[in-house]
């Protein structure tokens, strides 16, 4: 009788521990954007003289040094990427400084695209995943994972600048919602739907992959999304930041990564000011793959062939995370792990099918 009582009063408190680890977070939707092949060294130093200041990558380097160039870094940065520094470093955290000890690495051996966004949603290098192919993901992602839940269920929304990413959530197997490349909005409701079908129609897409649409419509087009439905998890990927650095745009590439640290802005503004995210939401943002450093001419690529473009970072706002800004030193973080650590600010533990990197929990509050 003593042993049942003992054995009764341990799952009791099981239960109160993983009820109180649930109650006890405020985040109720997560928001995980991706910048494609957005260095850590522009995140963390921001503009590179080298590439700057050299017309063959920065023809008009005169207006250049006007928005982008500072005499140090830190003031560097700031001209890139305004809402990281002046919201995210004050309120939440940035991983992926090297030169501050902070390392975020893929687990996946490619370095490229699809590779990295199968790692970032399913929590695993597949090493199947070896191309940029429109192909299906084999794996279970954490937004199939979370949609599988009742609370979730039809309330996780993709949206992509690149066609293959209605692939990698595996849109046709999950039923997840996902807007991708030049999709238009099915059956329009509303005068906003009908004005991002006809710009979407209108608009050109990007000279280098007919596939890509402008990252502003992407932006939009998923705002527009989160204001009518109301999503609890809502995937953005931008991808203008990796054609330009692939024509080698050094310039015109950091403008898209402003515009896009614009939308970043605005977005984070949106969501505090409608009652279901205000204070409940955690915003995540990362990127797939690094890109080369040196010899300069490496940052137009990335892959096996280009060394250090394994290399990246992330940054994390929420009411779940201590404002501990930019981090030093630690263990070396992986890509791997974010979508465990996405489950887990939503108050679940991501298993399936397959391995699952560890949540880094340092960006939850103990």
């Amino acid at each position: 009788m003593k042993l049942l009582l003992r054995i009764s009063g341990l799952i009791f408190l099981l239960a109160v521990t993983s009820f109180s680890f649930v109650r006890a977070q405020q985040t109720q939707n997560v928001i995980l954007v991706t910048l494609d092949g957005v260095r850590w060294q522009e995140v963390f130093s921001g503009a590179d003289s080298t590439l700057l200041f050299d017309a063959a990558y920065s023809p008009d380097t005169a207006s250049a040094r006007k928005f982008f160039w500072a005499a140090n870094p830190q003031e560097r940065r700031k001209l890139v990427f305004p809402f990281l520094w002046n919201t995210v470093a004050k309120e939440g955290q940035l991983y992926g400084n090297r030169l501050k000890g902070s390392k975020v690495n893929t687990s996946n051996p490619y370095w490229f695209s699809y590779p990295g966004y199968n790692e970032i949603l399913s929590g695993y290098a597949d090493e199947r995943i070896k191309s940029n192919d429109k192909i299906d993901n084999p794996n279970t992602t954490v937004l199939e994972f979370l949609n599988n839940k009742p609370d979730f269920k039809g309330k996780i929304a993709a949206f992509s600048s690149w066609d293959v990413i209605e692939a990698a959530v595996n849109e046709r197997k999950t039923g997840i919602y996902a807007s991708a490349g030049n999709e238009l909005i099915e059956k329009p409701k509303t005068a906003t739907d009908s004005l991002l079908n006809s710009m979407m129609t209108t608009v050109p897409p990007q000279v280098w992959d007919k596939t890509v649409r402008p990252d502003f419509l992407t932006y939009y087009a998923a705002k527009n999304y989160l204001l009518q439905n109301r999503p609890r998890v809502l995937f953005m990927q931008f991808d203008e930041t990796d054609g330009l650095a692939h024509a080698g745009r050094y310039a015109d590439d950091l403008r898209m990564i402003n515009a896009a640290d614009a939308f970043l802005a605005d977005l984070w503004k949106t969501v505090q000011q409608i009652p279901q995210y205000a204070g409940k939401t955690t915003l995540i943002v990362t990127t797939d793959h690094g890109r080369g450093h040196t010899p300069k001419a490496t940052w137009k690529g990335h892959g096996t062939k280009t060394p250090d473009s394994y290399q990246l970072w992330f940054a994390v706002i929420g009411p779940d995370t201590p404002p501990t800004g930019e981090q030093s030193g630690g263990p070396v973080l992986f890509q791997n792990q974010l979508a465990a650590t996405l489950a887990r600010l939503l108050g679940h533990e991501f298993k399936c099918e397959h391995p699952v990197g560890s949540p880094v929990l340092t960006v939850l509050k103990r």
